[in-house]
């Protein structure tokens, strides 16, 4: 046999090898039930939805569900904004730049003035500030805000919003925590905005491109303001699987990310959250569905987005639909994580 013919046959060998390989892997996931759920409840999700997981360094499910609704496509995200301000938050903590023990009061004078003194950055991120506070509701996510920034905003909170507990006393999840926080990190960046904080720590190292805090009008939104895609947001779910690394770069610490996802209040009374959370405990930015070895964490919002994070089986995956009443929709997003779980078996990693 000639050489020519020898080099072939162990191309041909080689290939078939390789797609034998790439078939099994293919083929391990089955996700037609899914197909189902989604198709089933498409009303119900609004005749849109965007469905991603990614496992293991690349994408194993995706599904688009309507012509003008794609991966690529930009919504509002409500509350799942709290995970993007948790982590930029946690990027000062690992810098040195800010203690989560702070009281906001050391950047933030005003609170002293009106006894919220005792206030820190911990009780921020764990909605446990005491302050009175208002859940968001989904027509008050989508409207202009009153307030010219972020800073008017806070300095409202302060000399107007009353202590309705000690802080540390009760969880009670709305738009308060985490704006404080935010404009914590615009008195500490000086002359830097929170989008603009957003922007050079998290979104443009992880190529977030079409996510953006920026307000066309009013103040920037640290606990709801947050636009982004189902494409763009899985990236920064895949930087928390790889322990805050992406593409190289270090992002968070892995103790960040450990903070971020430890339930610190599950002890407290609980005297706000929305339905769609009901049952879940809180960490920094993101609820806790399943603690222990088989941890399970995500950040659903009103408007729609669900993205969750099992780090046991090693998986993000995200449901992104339009605007909608999402309470409405928490069974169907539970039946189609139910059944993720199901086809992604196995010990965990």
């Amino acid at each position: 046999m000639s050489l020519r013919m020898n080099l072939f046959c162990l191309y041909c060998s080689t290939t078939l090898i390789f797609l034998l390989f790439l078939q099994a892997v293919c083929a391990q996931y089955r996700f037609d039930e899914v197909d189902r759920l989604l198709t089933e409840r498409k009303q119900q999700l609004g005749n849109k939805v965007v469905t991603l997981i990614y496992k293991d360094g690349k994408m194993i499910y995706q599904k688009e569900t309507g012509e003008d609704f794609k991966v690529e496509t930009i919504q509002p995200i409500g509350a799942s904004s709290k995970w993007l301000t948790a982590a930029l938050i946690m990027t000062f903590v690992d810098k040195g730049e800010l203690s989560l023990d702070d009281p906001v009061s050391r950047y933030l004078p005003i609170f002293s003035s009106y006894s919220k003194s005792y206030i820190t950055i911990r009780h921020c991120l764990s909605e446990i500030t005491g302050i009175e506070s208002a859940p968001k509701k989904l027509n008050r996510i989508l409207q202009k805000k009153k307030f010219a920034s972020l800073e008017e905003e806070v300095n409202y909170f302060a000399a107007t919003k009353d202590i309705i507990t000690n802080p540390g006393q009760e969880l009670f999840v709305g738009d308060v925590g985490y704006n404080i926080a935010g404009r914590v990190l615009e008195v500490i960046s000086k002359r830097k905005t929170f989008s603009r904080l957003m922007q050079e720590r998290i979104t443009r190292p992880l190529t977030m491109r079409r996510t953006s805090f920026a307000a066309e009008n009013g103040a920037e939104d640290p606990s709801g303001g947050a636009v982004s895609t189902a494409g763009e947001y899985i990236k920064f779910m895949t930087m928390l699987l790889n322990n805050g690394e992406y593409n190289g770069k270090r992002i968070l610490s892995k103790e960040a990310i450990q903070e971020m996802h430890t339930a610190h209040n599950s002890s407290l009374p609980v005297k706000g959250i929305p339905r769609l959370a009901e049952g879940f405990q809180y960490g920094y930015g993101t609820w806790i569905q399943e603690a222990g070895k088989n941890m399970i964490i995500g950040a659903p919002s009103l408007t729609g987005t669900w993205p969750y994070i099992n780090t046991c089986k090693n998986y993000a995956c995200i449901v992104f639909t339009p605007p909608l009443a999402a309470e409405q929709k928490r069974d169907v997003y539970t039946a189609v994580q139910e059944e993720i779980e199901r086809q992604i078996s196995g010990e965990c990693k």
